[in-house]
């Protein structure tokens, strides 16, 4: 299937600007919760409806390996991803913990985890154990890419079929912030150091290695020659099966599907935001569907964004990873939207509603 081809409806932009009209009638300062009430409207357009409902929500947690790890660009190695994954299958990882209050249904999903079999509790969509060391040999072949990203749409299909009325992303995968900031290089064609972090806590001396690392892979496959405005998806597919991750993969797929499907999906951090960056240049529109819960650590996040068009809501120098942040939103979303659902109404009051003055 060609993803670019596929057509995706506008989001209701009257239903949106009703949404907003709502917002102004509650009893409060206009615009005075700020990316919140774009935000509450933009799920309302997507959603279909002037009252949004997000009471049924889960988390995807793509889980996959990364054989970059052999060239030292990490502090830890491969058996984390297959430990850390296995406690998410226990429901006992830090994002499995965070979630217990939000009423988050968590999806960890093995997409390419360097092992025999599948962690207990995890979801079984290996597409290969890991990925190759893109400095020797590509990340994957394209059959595999393509593979990884109709996981992630077939994923959200399932999703709305059960219900589901917004999605977060999450991951879990060693090696990770290398091959985001790879891609995300590769498609900006921006310098290497401009993007890269120290990831999981790298030393001066391992973040000068990772860069060079990128900055090699890079050129191998002569990226920074790709003309994306002339190549298109392929040329994008081109970057991230020479450079990229399972991980990445999944998610883009994931963001592909939550414009595909109409479901609204969260982003995490650069791992995630760079796979909505992906699928946004695959298909055009897609980040209409997209939601930012906050600016992560990782120098390339915020040029991504802005890419995208996205503000972030929450800004604590966050850097867990495994969709930690994009779950802080949830009651966030859900204090606002109780808020424009049951707040006070100027009507109901002696106080003249405030007027839009520009």
């Amino acid at each position: 299937m060609d993803i670019s081809e596929i057509k995706i409806p506008e989001i209701n932009k009257d239903l949106y600007n009703r949404i907003r009209e709502g917002w102004d009638s509650v009893a409060k300062p206009l615009d005075s919760l700020g990316e919140l009430e774009a935000i509450i409207a933009k799920i309302g357009s997507i959603n279909g409806t002037v009252t949004p409902d997000i009471s049924k929500r889960a988390l995807i947690i793509m889980c996959a390996d990364n054989g970059i790890v052999n060239e030292g660009i990490s502090q830890s190695g491969q058996d984390v991803t297959r430990s850390v994954a296995g406690w998410m299958g226990k429901r006992k990882s830090s994002v499995c913990v965070m979630a217990e209050n939000s009423g988050v249904d968590i999806i960890p999903v093995d997409i390419g985890i360097n092992m025999e079999g599948t962690p207990d509790g995890v979801l079984d969509r290996k597409i290969r154990k890991g990925t190759g060391n893109f400095i020797k040999e590509p990340a994957m072949t394209m059959e595999e890419l393509d593979r990884a990203i109709h996981t992630g749409m077939e994923l959200v299909r399932e999703c709305r079929e059960r219900g589901y009325k917004i999605l977060a992303t999450g991951e879990m995968g060693i090696g990770n912030t290398t091959t985001s900031a790879a891609v995300c290089a590769a498609v900006l064609k921006l310098c290497a150091e401009d993007v890269t972090g120290r990831g999981a806590g790298l030393c001066d001396e391992g973040l000068v290695r990772k860069v060079a690392v990128i900055k090699n892979g890079i050129d191998k496959y002569g990226l920074n020659d790709i003309n994306l405005n002339v190549e298109g998806e392929a040329g994008i597919k081109r970057i991230m099966s020479t450079v990229g991750g399972l991980d990445i993969a999944g998610l883009t797929g994931v963001f592909v599907g939550g414009a595909v499907y109409g479901i609204p999906v969260i982003i995490d951090g650069f791992i995630s935001a760079v796979a909505a960056l992906c699928a946004q240049r695959i298909l055009p529109g897609a980040s209409q569907y997209m939601i930012c819960s906050h600016i992560g650590r990782e120098p390339g996040m915020r040029i991504v964004l802005d890419e995208l068009g996205l503000k972030p809501v929450i800004c604590a120098d966050l850097a867990l990873g495994e969709g930690t942040g994009a779950i802080m939103m949830f009651p966030l979303l859900d204090m606002a939207l109780r808020l424009y659902t049951n707040g006070l109404r100027f009507r109901d009051t002696e106080v003249e509603q405030y007027k839009h003055l520009i």
